[in-house]
This record gives C-alpha cells, sequence and structure tokens, in this order.
C-alpha cells in the first residue's frame, strides 16, 4: 500500500504558474493512469490560460473562493464543494478572487505532465 501525507509531498510550481504538492502519481509506480494533487493560488493570482492536449482534468474546490474560465468565455464563480470538469484541449485558467489563499484538488488523467501543458497567455 503506498500512502502519501499532504506534508512529505515536496511542492513545485507548474507551467501555469501554480502551486502544486503532487500526492499521488505515476512517478510514484503505485498511479499508472491519473495523478491527484493539491493546488494553490494566493489572493489576486491566476494561472496562466493553458490547455492539455491529451489530459483531462477535475479541480475540486476546497477553500476559497474563484473564477473559472473554461474556452475563451465561459466563466463562473467557484468556491468551496465545487467540482470544475476540464476536457482535453479546453483552454482554462482560475483566478483567486478573494482574499484568502485558494486550495483546489486536481486530479490528471493521464497524471500530469509538463510537457502536456501549452501556455496560452
Amino acid at each position: 500500500m503506498f500512502v502519501r501525507n499532504l506534508r512529505e509531498a515536496t511542492p513545485f510550481t507548474t507551467a501555469d504558474g501554480s502551486t502544486i504538492r503532487e500526492l499521488l502519481s505515476h512517478r510514484d509506480g503505485a498511479i499508472r493512469a491519473q495523478s491527484l494533487a493539491e493546488a494553490r493560488l494566493a489572493p489576486g493570482r491566476a494561472t496562466t490560460p493553458h490547455h492539455h492536449a491529451a489530459t483531462e482534468e477535475i479541480y475540486y474546490i476546497l477553500s476559497g473562493s474563484a473564477v473559472m474560465t473554461l474556452g475563451h468565455d465561459d466563466t463562473r464563480a467557484v468556491g468551496p464543494g465545487d467540482a470544475i470538469a476540464i476536457p482535453p484541449g479546453a483552454r482554462h485558467t482560475i483566478r483567486n478572487d478573494g482574499p484568502e489563499e485558494l486550495v483546489f484538488l486536481c486530479t490528471c488523467a493521464p497524471g500530469y505532465e509538463h510537457a502536456d501543458t501549452f501556455l496560452e497567455g
């Protein structure tokens, strides 16, 4: 059994500018087709608009408030308890519009890779 606690996960900055702590992925050898990470964005910060050619994602908001944009004009407010589906190839960005740090889980299938992140600026 492979178990990783969030405190054991080393934070790193993704190509889109968010800070994540990868909890489970194909890099661990226990998981092959997906990844799970905690992501954080400071107040006023946003990820660079981007897409993933092969990867589908789910964002699940744990705390804070944000504005999520999918495509160029599909925008809505999101907060704790919201799960956001992001299909492969869909341009997306999330912006922390609240006074506290935005914390969310991100699942990717296949697992996250910098090489599958295409910035759109």
